[in-house]
């Protein structure tokens, strides 16, 4: 299912609700069960039930009240504000969650309100059990989700009649999120029901699969060891800290996927900047122009290339060492400007003259024709300077302004150096606005990475990853933003010049480190580059900014991975070789 059914609870943070009038009073206290404890505080490590396993040094950060009044915890003991407040004892039907929602009169924030189903026992009294099977009794995870996704939806349909004959209504099929909303004369109020022991039957890209679960948004990841705590109070404890640090780091509540938190994001910084008239706004869709000639799969593709390393590469060296840039995309994204609006259609002479600009080329798309790379005084250690470049003939194709001032660039600057008259542009889709679109979604994403790695809260900073990385992918794709108030999100062009940009920085550092080091690549996949080095040797940059390189990965040769190397004979023994160096240090 595409993350797109979401798209069918669009608001503002005007949205209005439930008069109060209309809510039934705090039920008595002889209709609350009392609950046994105020989950507010971190129990010290090592105590507890779990004081035989100390429980990573997030899970003991103290949370605050940002999303208090905008989402509710619900487990087995009883319901909780994110904060930790108690507030009411077990919800044991669908009547009484139903009285809940309707009591509490949460306000969106960014995202529909939200009541989260914490554990399996709270899933049980409310009687949204499901039984799909083993993972023994499946050849992958894939066909167990199918299935548990299928028995969840028809668990939730018969069970949810109660709230549906109180006025409430679901907005697509009920799965791992329940869309509701009520109207109440001119008010409507809106709210999600997330049923988090479920979450892993909802497939989506940011989730992950291929027999593994991988990032399950704000929930974290299994495999990496950041998903909440086993048992219910502490799991609920620590949902309600990282609800209350996407309040306040973020400014929205966590959507059901990290892609859906990036575009919450954008939607409120665009409902700000229409209020106050300051800012740069898109309102619609940038989708792909008709292209003569488009080529297949990316218009910017990442790059992925590897290459055998000879004695030079060899010599004095011993380790293996992997860098990246430090958020790449995210960097990208704050420092482009974007082109929106109708793009014009250029061929020939205007298009060849639209190119020249005295900062670059304008926003848009041009049809070039790359040189081949053995006519280029380019170095053989790198890859070429352009994805669909090839070695032995010309390539006629399409490129973004990203790619067109990347060409242009010196070859000491990872260009080939070539004039906008060498590149024989005959055709172009020029965008007549364009600016820093994005400048702002940057900066809440970076000062919210910031404030997680400065206190070592490595959940809050994933998810902040998964949230641009999830949200930039999700730009290609139509059917991810089909309904009307979510089109502005498609943006493919964007995505391009993103990819594009990272790519060229990336060349431009590996000149740069084979000036300042004599050390050449041996192998680069999209960001990362990986490099034979002596020991004590430091080709990453020193500063900490984002879109600088960091040393990702470094692992100390022994002979059988020297050996390895030494003895490769194409790129797959390379690859080989660099999985089993870095593998090794994953095991240490």
């Amino acid at each position: 299912m595409a993350d797109d059914q979401y798209a069918l609870f669009e608001f503002d943070d005007t949205t209005t609700h439930v008069d109060p009038a209309d809510v039934p009073p705090e039920p008595e206290s002889d209709e609350q069960p009392e609950v046994a404890e105020d989950i507010s505080t971190p129990p010290p490590p090592g105590t507890g039930s779990a004081a035989a396993a100390t429980p990573p040094a997030w899970e003991t950060l103290h949370g605050g009240d940002e999303a208090d009044g905008h989402a509710l915890i619900v487990t087995v003991e009883g319901t909780y504000t994110p904060s930790g407040r108690e507030l009411t004892g077990p919800v044991d039907s669908v009547e009484k969650l139903d009285k809940l929602i309707r009591w509490a009169a949460l306000t969106p924030l960014g995202a529909p309100p939200q009541v989260w189903i914490v554990g399996h026992g709270a899933c049980e009294a409310l009687g949204w059990v499901i039984d799909p099977g083993s993972e023994d009794d499946f050849e992958d995870m894939e066909a167990l989700r199918t299935r548990a996704a299928s028995d969840l939806t028809a668990v939730l349909q018969a069970t949810l009649t109660p709230m549906l004959n109180a006025g409430w209504e679901l907005r697509g099929d009920p799965g791992h999120v329940v869309h509701l909303s009520r109207s109440v004369g001119k008010f409507t109020s809106m709210v999600d029901v997330v049923i988090e022991p479920y979450v892993w039957t909802y497939w989506n890209k940011d989730f992950g699969w291929n027999n593994r679960v991988g990032e399950m948004g704000i929930l974290g990841s299994p495999t990496a060891g950041t998903y909440l705590p086993d048992d219910d109070l502490p799991a609920a404890r620590e949902l309600g800290r990282r609800l209350a640090w996407s309040a306040k780091n973020l400014g929205v509540l966590p959507g059901p996927t990290p892609a859906r938190t990036g575009a919450a994001i954008v939607d409120k910084i665009k409902r700000e900047r229409t209020r106050s008239g300051k800012g740069l706004v898109v309102a619609t869709a940038g989708p792909v122009p008709p292209l003569d000639g488009a080529p297949r799969g990316d218009l910017e593709p990442a790059v992925g290339w590897t290459r055998v390393p000879d004695a030079e590469d060899l010599d004095g060296t011993s380790r293996v060492v992997s860098i990246d840039q430090r958020a790449a995309y995210l960097a990208s994204a704050g420092m482009l400007e974007f082109g929106y609006g109708q793009p014009e259609h250029l061929t020939g002479e205007a298009a060849a003259a639209a190119a020249v600009g005295d900062k670059g080329a304008p926003f848009g798309l041009w049809r070039v024709t790359l040189p081949p790379g053995q006519t280029l005084s380019l170095p053989g250690k790198l890859p070429l300077p352009h994805p669909h470049m090839l070695e032995d003939q010309p390539v006629q194709t399409w490129v973004t302004s990203v790619s067109l001032d990347g060409l242009c660039s010196p070859v000491a600057d990872g260009g080939i150096g070539a004039d906008r008259g060498d590149l024989d542009i005959t055709e172009a889709w020029v965008y007549p606005q364009q600016g820093r679109v994005l400048d702002k979604w940057a900066k809440i994403l970076r000062e919210a990475r910031r404030a997680a790695v400065d206190i070592d809260d490595v959940p809050t900073k994933r998810f902040v990853g998964s949230c641009y990385k999830g949200y930039i992918g999700r730009m290609v794709n139509p059917d991810m933003w089909t309904a009307t108030r979510m089109q502005h999100h498609h943006q493919p062009l964007w995505r391009a010049s993103i990819i594009a940009h990272c790519r060229w920085r990336g060349r431009r550092v590996a000149m740069r480190i084979a000036r300042e080091h004599g050390r050449w690549p041996i192998r680069t996949v999209t960001d990362s580059w990986v490099y034979l080095l002596a020991e004590g040797e430091d080709i990453a940059d020193p500063s900490e900014a984002l879109g600088k390189m960091s040393v990702e990965k470094d692992t100390i040769f022994t002979d059988t991975l020297l050996s390895a190397f030494a003895s490769a004979e194409d790129v797959h023994d390379v690859n080989l070789a660099i999985k089993a160096a870095f593998a090794e240090e994953e095991d240490e």
